[in-house]
């Protein structure tokens, strides 16, 4: 078990891994948010209010736990639960947007204060959840080179900047795949300023609106994507490292800073993982009871990057929209690739997987519900019928 006790020093290595943590985790999937947020109506003063909203509330997740844990806690939006958001919002007012967001963080707080998560996950097999991710997953998968058609030069060069990025800096692919699409956007004249001054996002409150429909359709797939690809991954990488957190304080502390946030756009705070990892390993330092400091300094420069929400939103509206799509393919290939690995690794659960996946990805709807909750009730109904067979 990890000792409580440090020294109260910062140090250069800790004070870099915060930094590359919140650059990172904007840099990756900001773009997502940004396609979540106009998915669901909302203006570019509102995203950037949102994304205020989602940088105050990571950093405040963030410092605080950290603090009180004395482990590298660390906050994120849900990236996965963004794409679902992105693809399944189209016919929602913002107003049931907002009701979905807070139906999801309700459950997430439920969950934390029961540990019905744990309970729930045991009779969803793995490889459904991962399928129904996937699902969701493949249309951004498919965007990040459908933009070779209408746009080579700068669609292509992201791609090929992303590849060699993978070999030789493989952290920090994602982050030069967007220098490079910068450079060739502004070789091209396609990056378009907005005309309008430049202000401080202020966050509007948006009244929430309850609709069976939207909650069922959306917020019950968006509540199993955020626990199942976010949370617990991020709990995971905590143990991997050594870690022993208070697994229903931390979900449902993060729960209920997000559901405080969501009338305001405040989505999903949740526990990170993959920009967590950066502020775990031995580089931060030697000592794993001083690895906090790191997330803990991650936590104030997002409570910062908050203040920029406006800019943040200016910025991504300002770029072409093949950079973005490509941008947000090509940051969750990982997720995407990891997705149907976990979905087809059981053999007896493959044929369900299977039919999860396809449903989720045809993005049909029947009875105003969307796919992702239907490829979910497929894939389980093709598990239920099949499993007898597995076994015999």
């Amino acid at each position: 078990m990890i000792s409580a006790t440090t020294r109260s020093s910062f140090s250069l290595p800790i004070l870099i891994s915060g930094l590359v943590a919140v650059l990172i985790g904007y840099s990756s999937s900001a773009a997502i948010i940004f396609q979540a947020a106009q998915a669901a109506g909302a203006t570019p003063a509102q995203i950037g209010g949102w994304l205020s909203m989602l940088g105050i509330g990571m950093g405040v997740a963030s410092l605080g736990l950290s603090l009180w844990t004395r482990m590298p806690v660390l906050a994120a939006w849900s990236t996965p639960g963004a794409a679902l958001l992105a693809t399944s919002l189209h016919g929602l007012t913002l107003h049931e947007v907002v009701g979905v967001f807070v139906f999801t963080n309700v459950l997430i707080v439920l969950c934390g204060v029961t540990g019905l998560f744990a309970r729930l996950m045991k009779y969803i097999p793995q490889s459904l959840a991962a399928a129904m991710l996937a699902g969701i997953l493949l249309r951004f998968g498919l965007n990040t080179f459908t933009g070779l058609q209408g746009n080579f030069a700068l669609c292509g060069s992201m791609c090929l900047v992303w590849l060699f990025s993978r070999l030789w800096l493989p952290r920090y692919a994602v982050i030069l795949a967007l220098f490079a699409g910068v450079l060739v956007a502004l070789g091209q004249h396609t990056i378009a300023i907005p005309s309008q001054a430049l202000s401080i996002s202020v966050p509007q409150w948006i009244t929430p609106h309850f609709t069976l429909a939207a909650l069922i359709g959306v917020g019950i797939p968006y509540f199993l994507v955020t626990m199942a690809s976010q949370n617990a991954p991020g709990i995971a990488t905590l143990q991997a490292h050594g870690y022993q957190p208070p697994v229903s304080a931390l979900t449902g502390w993060t729960g209920a800073i997000a559901l405080v946030l969501s009338p305001f756009g405040g989505f999903s705070v949740c526990i990170a993982a993959i920009t967590a990892a950066i502020c775990m390993g031995e580089e931060v330092d030697a000592d794993p009871s001083r690895r906090w400091m790191a997330s803990a300094l991650a936590g104030f420069f997002y409570i910062l990057t908050g203040f920029t929400g406006a800019l943040i939103a200016m910025l991504l509206s300002a770029l072409p929209q093949v950079l973005i799509a490509t941008l947000a393919g090509l940051a969750l290939l990982g997720t995407l690739s990891g997705s149907l690995h976990r979905a087809l690794a059981e053999p007896q659960h493959r044929d369900s997987a299977v039919i999860a996946f396809l449903i989720t990805a045809s993005g049909v709807s029947i009875l105003g519900i969307g796919s992702a909750f239907w490829g979910l009730v497929g894939g389980m109904l093709t598990w239920l019928v099949l499993s007898p067979r597995s076994r015999a």
